[in-house]
């Protein structure tokens, strides 16, 4: 059997592939979110409301899909880039199907999926409370990846550490033995799934600092810690490139073997969820993504497929 990303490599010629391009967010240190406009405050709102006015329009309504209808998969930034490589090959394999992938973070994917404004909302947390009502759908293993620069001499921390920096209690890369100077810390927005399973498997219940620069997806935070020797953030360990360095935590890199094994304490599932058991199109899209296609194109692009 062809591998898929072949195939549609070769159909694609000598055309550049697309590559997801995040936003780039702001750089003033210390800034965070105050004096940002609401959208810019709380971005899956914004998701949501352009959900929502699809739905109403019956753009996404998985009940009456139908081939010239987009299937619409929203949420979770650090799901997203995997989504679209999905979407794209699952597309070139079914030309009669539209696949619209969106972001916006993984509560209002999430939400999303609950108002029925997403055929599959995507995350990349567990599902909290009544969100467990829905239908999840396990679709791989990630990492979250502490991320400095290259240039950074440090190549090992300790939770511990971790926990001290981003809590605020450590301001000063001096603390871990290096030459002093500030630590410019990025984190991910409240509502983000990287966000919130850091906070589980890191904080321990203690806050983030709200000293740190606060981004929005996984791409901002890398782009702003590449260029920034002094920086220190956390993103999918699929999405780490050598732009950045991951360090080891206690010692375990976050490599595919050491996440497949829990090895290395940061793992995470990605979900996509749904009011009811996807149907028809949903369904088919589903089992692509689960079968061995789906989960090669998942573990090629770095994560650690769930079958």
């Amino acid at each position: 059997m062809p591998n898929p990303l072949q195939a549609l490599r070769e159909s694609q010629g000598s055309s550049p592939a697309k590559t997801w391009a995040p936003r780039p967010g702001p750089t003033a240190w210390g800034r965070g979110l105050v004096g940002r406009p609401r959208w810019r405050r709380w971005p899956g709102l914004a998701l949501i409301a352009t959900l929502l006015v699809l739905l109403g329009a019956g753009g996404c309504n998985s009940s009456s899909q139908t081939t010239s209808r987009p299937l619409c998969v929203a949420g979770s930034t650090s799901v997203q880039p995997f989504a679209e490589k999905l979407a794209e090959i699952y597309m070139h394999q079914h030309p009669g199907v539209r696949i619209d992938v969106q972001g916006g973070g993984s509560s209002a994917g999430i939400y999303a999926a609950t108002q029925g404004a997403a055929d599959l909302g995507a995350s990349s947390r567990e599902l909290l409370g009544e969100e467990k009502k829905l239908v999840e759908i396990a679709i791989a293993f990630d990492g979250i990846a502490v991320i400095v620069h290259p240039a950074n001499p440090l190549t090992t921390i300790t939770l511990a550490e971790i926990r001290k920096i981003f809590s605020g209690a450590v301001t000063n890369w001096s603390a871990l033995g290096l030459p002093p100077h500030a630590i410019h810390l990025i984190t991910r927005e409240e509502g983000s799934g990287t966000r919130e399973a850091f906070e589980h498997l890191v904080m321990n219940k203690q806050e983030i600092t709200p000293a740190a620069l606060v981004q929005d997806s996984n791409g901002s935070v890398r782009e702003i810690v590449a260029g920034d020797p002094h920086s220190i953030g956390y993103i999918s360990a699929g999405l780490v490139d050598d732009r950045v360095k991951a360090l080891s935590i206690d010692g375990v890199l976050p490599t595919r073997e050491n996440i497949k094994t829990h090895a290395y304490k940061l793992v995470r599932r990605f979900l996509f969820v749904a009011r009811a058991a996807p149907a028809g199109p949903g369904k088919d899209f589903v089992d692509f993504v689960l079968g061995p296609d789906g989960q090669g194109i998942l573990e090629t692009e770095g994560l650690v497929g769930v079958k």
